[in-house]
């Protein structure tokens, strides 16, 4: 896959303009999150490493700036009729508290697999929780709740809330040191496409890599098929199963990302042990899929990396990860 600079207009895709514009509207509603050398990382993997830590954002992930970034642009009507979102965990969580903070009534859809503590954050947001059986059943739900007058807060399927994830990248472009490769989980494409469209104006000679978990594998199937395409969700990692990606954000990662990945959930879930031990920080599984991916990425750069890793969330409870590390066997 080959990438370019993204520039305003350009065949669909937003520009840096899109990016810095979503920053000013966010400023004040959003944590500017600390991005730091990891010691712990760098003697893991053996390379200078760099993390972005969006797991201390407010709501625990990246997930806030998006969800600010569109309920700021709603009109007095969209506000009135109440916003609906459809997530795996962090989105929810996300939409939930930036529209108790802006008084904004909100429902939120999420599968049952989502993580408890999620629908209960969201539940003392004043949040509107639905619980479906399963990812497709809630992004369904999502549709039913949009054609009865509730307005749609998609989680990647929105210009606005991607322009919004992409200050990750304006932030980490400025604040990072020297970096040849950026590792980024990739769910519905959002965040990657964001951070993509920042990375490419500001850090243009920067590699940049997705990270996908087997069974949550929505972006990798539409690169295969040159477009979206459904894909059976079998991954334990909950906040990074979407049923698809979007046409949106597949054009973002096809003309902007270098290569995405694939690791496997049980890998994931030693990541997120990892990170813990050697980076001293509590992400999610979603986050604990970089460290594996990295080593895949050292595999075809070599050793004279400077990677920047993107922790994008860190809602997970001990009793979740501890029950994922006795699952697999993980130490």
């Amino acid at each position: 896959m080959e990438s370019g600079t993204a520039k305003d207009g350009d065949a669909g895709l937003l520009g840096i303009d899109d990016v810095t514009v979503a920053a000013k509207h966010i400023a004040g509603h959003v944590l500017r999150t600390p991005t730091v050398p990891s010691p712990g990382l760098t003697e893991l993997l053996g390379v200078p490493v760099t993390a972005k830590l969006e797991l201390l954002q407010r709501t625990g992930s990246f997930k806030a700036r998006g969800a600010a970034a569109k309920l700021l642009t709603l009109g007095q009507a969209e506000r009135a009729a109440g916003v609906v979102a459809v997530s795996g965990g962090n989105h929810a969580i996300a939409v939930a508290v930036m529209a108790g903070a802006l008084d904004v009534k909100a429902t939120v859809v999420m599968p049952k697999s989502a993580p408890a503590r999620a629908a209960e954050i969201a539940r003392k947001t004043g949040a509107t929780v639905r619980l479906t059986d399963d990812m497709a059943s809630a992004f369904a739900l999502m549709e039913s709740l949009t054609a009865e007058g509730l307005t749609l807060v998609h989680p990647f399927d929105d210009p606005v809330v991607i322009a919004g994830q992409g200050t990750v990248g304006s932030e980490l472009a400025a604040d990072a040191g020297e970096l040849t490769d950026v590792i980024v989980s990739i769910g519905g494409g959002g965040l990657i496409s964001g951070i993509a469209v920042a990375l490419r104006a500001l850090r243009p000679d920067v590699r940049l890599w997705g990270v996908e978990t087997r069974g949550a594998h929505a972006m990798s199937a539409a690169i295969a098929a040159r477009g979206p395409v459904p894909v059976e969700l079998s991954s334990v990692v909950s906040t990074l199963s979407a049923p698809s990606v979007s046409a949106l954000t597949y054009r973002h990662v096809a003309a902007l990302v270098d290569e995405v990945v694939l690791v496997d959930d049980a890998s994931a879930v030693r990541g997120t042990l990892d990170l813990a031990e050697h980076a001293k920080v509590w992400a999610e599984p979603a986050a604990g899929c970089l460290v594996p991916a990295a080593r895949t990425v050292l595999g075809k750069v070599g050793p004279g990396a400077r990677l920047g890793l993107v922790l994008c969330g860190g809602n997970a409870n001990a009793t979740d990860v501890i029950g994922l590390a006795d699952r697999f066997g993980a130490p």
